[in-house]
């Protein structure tokens, strides 16, 4: 009886054990090199089984084995996977307003599944998500890193830190339904906010998350109030930057994108409202400071936010600084501020993230200069240039194919044809009938 067990117990693992992973090699006619930007044709992308690129050749003169799995793109041109810096997966950009509350608490953690898979079928390999209910953003890279399900690698911030009664409490209720205690991310002090920056570490957020003015699609906030001080700004910074943490600020203010600046905050969110001096600040910092500005999604709250139960003032608030936050998206680039891809999905809908390349490109940016801002310049904001934001040896083997040219017609990026992360075809290109 013994023995019998054992041997069931023997089979049972070798019948449960994952198969081995293979090599792969990804084919197509050209690819973009985001970091010389020059364009390569007939590339072969070799990926080992630990998910990485082992080596790049010409297909037309390379060979490989039986045992190396190829994914044949023909008519098309490959790019790095893309990086998002400024996500909110547990968000569902068509539930407005007091809507929320027609749902229970873990209904937005469910739909963060469905919002990622959307982000990784739109090319994006890589999501920075800055804020989330109940560290919804920890959990879903925990499922997805351990194969429960598909999506992005997930850099989460868990709870957003903020001030009593700022952008990133909850500033919808009245006292009644208020806990007696401050809410999850809510500090008013530099103590407090150092011990804030410990616990979400603690939980495994990978970078803080700072609301340091108003904002848009909150409550009783402007976007131009500063609402963090500089001390509080900098004890953040210093904290996290002390157990290897990077920081991102929501800052729509001009002051307060300034505070944040100086205090050493290493990326600011949306910065709508920025004057000549916080672009000078940013340009001469000697620590490399990041821009991150969500300048297509107003397009999509415009058409669709009242239907979808937005109130008035918030999309009030965004009319208001949509247009100025494009003009200083264009001023910024060409004063040479350091630029990163940040569309705020959750806001707009999580598959239509690609749009906002052409926004970028209407305003000032090349078509390279605007891939190049959401793979190698998210990768270098990241302090990932080893694993992410380029087609090199040793970076994963997370690749996006499309049809035609997008250096000339950057509009390819919203809508790819095919996805690759780590050497898994995770999206396959369409067939032509």
């Amino acid at each position: 009886m013994k023995m019998l067990l054992l041997a069931a117990v023997a089979a049972l693992c070798l019948t449960s054990a994952p198969a081995a992973a293979e090599q792969v090699v990804v084919t197509a006619d050209r690819m973009v090199d985001v970091l010389t930007g020059k364009v390569v044709d007939n590339p072969a992308v070799f990926i080992g089984d630990d998910g990485r690129i082992t080596s790049i050749a010409d297909a037309r003169t390379v060979r490989w084995g039986s045992d190396v799995r190829h994914i044949a793109l023909p008519g098309r041109t490959l790019l790095p996977g893309f990086i998002d810096m400024h996500v909110h997966l547990d968000s569902p950009a068509d539930i407005g307003g007091y809507r929320g509350l027609e749902f229970t608490d873990s209904f937005f953690g469910m739909t963060a599944v469905g919002n990622a898979q959307a982000m990784l079928n739109a090319g994006f390999t890589t999501v920075r998500n800055v804020g989330s209910q109940n560290r919804n953003d920890i959990g879903l890279k925990q499922a997805i890193d351990n194969g429960y399900t598909v999506g992005p690698r997930i850099v989460p911030a868990g709870n957003a830190l903020g001030v009593t009664g700022g952008h990133c409490d909850s500033t919808f209720y009245p006292p009644s339904m208020e806990k007696p205690e401050k809410e999850e991310g809510v500090a008013d002090t530099p103590e407090e906010f150092r011990y804030k920056v410990r616990r979400e570490r603690k939980y495994g957020a990978e970078v803080i998350k700072v609301c340091a003015t108003g904002g848009v699609f909150s409550r009783n906030t402007e976007p131009g109030q500063q609402q963090m001080s500089e001390g509080e700004l900098r004890a953040v910074a210093d904290e996290a930057h002390m157990w290897g943490l990077r920081v991102a600020s929501h800052a729509h203010g001009a002051e307060g994108i300034k505070a944040a600046i100086r205090a050493g905050i290493d990326t600011i969110e949306h910065v709508s409202l920025v004057d000549d001096e916080g672009i000078r600040l940013a340009v001469q910092r000697k620590q490399p400071v990041w821009f991150s500005m969500d300048i297509y999604n107003t397009d999509y709250t415009q058409a669709e936010g009242k239907k979808n139960g937005v109130l008035e003032d918030n999309l009030r608030k965004d009319r208001e600084v949509a247009q100025i936050q494009r003009d200083n998206f264009r001023k910024a680039h060409r004063a040479g501020v350091r630029m990163v891809f940040g569309s705020d999905a959750g806001v707009m809908p999580h598959g239509q993230v690609g749009r906002q390349f052409g926004t970028m490109v209407q305003y000032g940016m090349t078509p390279l200069q605007a891939i190049q801002a959401a793979t190698r310049n998210a990768a270098e904001a990241l302090g990932r240039e080893r694993d992410l934001g380029a087609i090199a040896v040793g970076r994963y083997g997370d690749l996006v194919a499309v049809s035609g040219d997008p250096l000339r017609d950057v509009s390819v990026l919203a809508n790819v044809d095919a996805v690759i992360k780590g050497g898994t075809l995770v999206k396959a290109p369409p067939i032509n009938r």
